[in-house]
């Protein structure tokens, strides 16, 4: 009996120290259980990395991202710029593709090459800011009418955007305009490979009022903006030249000099019938001039864009005559 009454206080104190201990137990994981969500809350960045409030994407496409954090180094990532837009702003909420991490759908709206979201579509979002200006004639240029993404040549978040860079334009242009790529290999042609002369030079591909997407609202008159001394006025003018330079010139590249679709006299001959050429077979006194059978008008008519001598010929060439 005696060692039951002994044992009576051991057990009462064993449980004592049992319900201490499980209490223990409890407040350390309710202590490690904050813990952990205060590490998850850490694992969130609690500041914008790149843009205004994307620290909810950033979250998953941080620094490993490399493709997506590039964007700070371009026009769109300027922070200090109150026109610079957000994640969002391009590819929409994406509410489902932020709640499902065991199976993320795409965003609201993608831009690659698999997108699913209409050219049209992906399009307008670029034209929301990126209107008026050079953009201005956007909605009826050959680009647009034949679906061509704004990505398709611009590259978003890319630190250096091709499109933009004069040595590398040329290769995006030409990854549709493959004929333009063989005519600017050819003897005579504009330095486009050696970036003194690109494409945005001559066309803006956003749309014009001119003919071939030229940024003036003529072919003679983007032409002007370099060969000024070819414009006038003169006294004596050939007209194929006021009408369009493209008639003799191919601007891309040629295998004839001076970018002349054919090499002269041919080319001239297109337009003047030899036999009616003063002093030529076939006119009343039956002989020829030197330097008009088999070779070129230009040894005589050297002033072929126009001059204020008559026919369009050096004064020193007519003196010699």
């Amino acid at each position: 009996m005696k060692q039951v009454h002994e044992s009576a206080p051991s057990a009462l104190k064993f449980k004592r120290m049992f319900g201490i201990l499980r209490l223990f137990l409890v407040l350390s994981v309710g202590i490690l259980s904050q813990n952990a969500i205060a590490l998850d809350d850490d694992d969130e960045p609690s500041e914008d990395l790149v843009l205004k409030d994307d620290r909810t994407c950033t979250g998953c496409h941080d620094e490993g991202a490399e493709s997506v954090l590039t964007i700070g180094k371009t026009k769109h990532g300027t922070i200090a710029d109150d026109r610079s837009p957000t994640c969002t702003s391009c590819h929409g909420k994406s509410i489902s593709h932020m709640n499902r991490p065991e199976k993320v759908p795409m965003p609201s709206r993608t831009f690659g090459k698999h997108s699913r979201n209409p050219t049209e579509d992906r399009n307008q979002t670029c034209l929301n800011c990126h209107r008026g200006g050079k953009q201005m004639h956007w909605a009826n240029s050959t680009h647009a009418n034949r679906d061509v993404a704004c990505t398709a040549c611009h590259q978003i978040h890319a630190a250096q955007d091709k499109v933009r860079d004069r040595i590398a334009q040329a290769e995006v242009c030409f990854s549709c305009h493959k004929e333009q790529r063989s005519q600017i290999n050819r003897p005579s042609r504009h330095p486009i490979r050696e970036g003194k002369v690109i494409c945005s030079d001559c066309h803006n591909p956003h749309g014009s009022a001119g003919p071939s997407n030229m940024i003036r609202d003529s072919i003679n008159d983007t032409c002007y903006i370099c060969h000024m001394e070819k414009r006038g006025p003169f006294v004596r003018n050939h007209p194929p030249v006021q009408e369009n330079c493209a008639l003799c010139h191919n601007p891309h590249g040629t295998t004839a000099p001076n970018l002349l679709k054919v090499r002269s006299p041919f080319l001239c001959q297109e337009c003047h019938e030899p036999n009616t050429h003063q002093g030529s077979p076939g006119t009343i006194d039956g002989a020829y001039r030197r330097n008009l059978l088999a070779r070129g008008c230009v040894n005589c008519h050297t002033q072929i864009h126009g001059s204020n001598n008559p026919e369009n010929v050096r004064l020193e060439d007519l003196l010699q005559r």
